[in-house]
């Protein structure tokens, strides 16, 4: 069962340093140069950790199931990056920015997660929708 969590915890974890962190880069810095420096610190982190991954098997025969979705994720991942930095940039505070993109994404996930994984929804999850979009509106008439 804790293994279930882990990775939802670790996701957690990664995610709250992560808005610390993209609201801790200067706004004088280069946001692209920052992108940059970010990806080659992943770059190399991600290299040591596929050095002990790779016991029993070889870079080309994981290469070789490598598709066209990581290539999309990282353009993906640029956009999300670059996003969340200018809105932290141009005043968004860290508590709400955060919060307000994570439940727009979760719902415009919803009807994918449908169409295209034949995901069901229980009536507890339509009432937990309801209250997120409830959330949404009350966090957005507060901004404004």
């Amino acid at each position: 069962m804790i293994y279930y969590y882990l990775p939802i915890v670790l996701t957690v974890i990664a995610n709250v340093f992560y808005h610390i962190f993209q609201k801790s880069i200067p706004d004088n810095a280069s946001p692209i140069l920052s992108l940059i420096i970010t990806y080659l610190t992943a770059t190399l982190v991600s290299a040591l950790f596929l050095f002990f991954e790779l016991k029993d098997t070889s870079l080309l025969a994981e290469l070789k199931k490598i598709n066209w979705a990581s290539l999309a994720l990282g353009v993906s991942i640029i956009g999300l990056e670059l996003g969340f930095l200018l809105a932290y940039r141009v005043g968004w505070n860290i508590s709400i920015g955060a919060l307000i993109a994570n439940i727009t994404v979760s719902l415009l996930l919803i009807p994918i997660g449908i169409a295209f994984y034949h995901e069901t929804l229980t009536m507890q999850s339509i009432v937990g929708i309801a209250l997120c979009i409830g959330g949404l509106l009350l966090i957005n008439t507060n901004m404004g």
